[in-house]
């Protein structure tokens, strides 16, 4: 899996996970978002569209990552799921932890309400 990074501002990333979030990448994401959250960044926006598939290490991964913002005063939101995203987040009932967006730019547009 590959991982793509952009700082649209100082306090703000988007990140872009590419392939599959499995037992087997879950880990590089994992510690990706914990780095992020060692920095000043506060929101994460996790873009799904090129994640071809996800399992429960994988969302394990971004709960791990949630709850390291958190600690630090930040949160995530994600957008752009496939529908084999979408089903696993609905399933875990994620879908009503996570803010999900349709685009980068709504979720980046909406992210300040959604901080502590």
């Amino acid at each position: 899996m590959k991982i793509e990074q952009e700082h649209p501002s100082s306090d703000h990333i988007v990140l872009r996970p590419m392939g599959r979030i499995d037992v087997e990448t879950a880990p590089v994401l994992r510690e990706k978002i914990k780095q992020i959250a060692e920095t000043s960044a506060t929101m994460v926006v996790v873009d799904l569209k090129s994640v071809e598939f996800i399992d429960s290490s994988g969302l394990s991964a971004l709960v791990s990552g949630l709850k390291a913002l958190r600690q630090v005063g930040g949160s995530i939101c994600l957008c752009r799921p496939r529908p084999q995203a979408l089903t696993a987040l609905r399933l875990t009932l994620l879908d009503r932890v996570f803010p999900i967006f349709p685009s980068v730019e709504e979720a980046l547009e909406q992210v300040n309400p959604l901080l502590p």
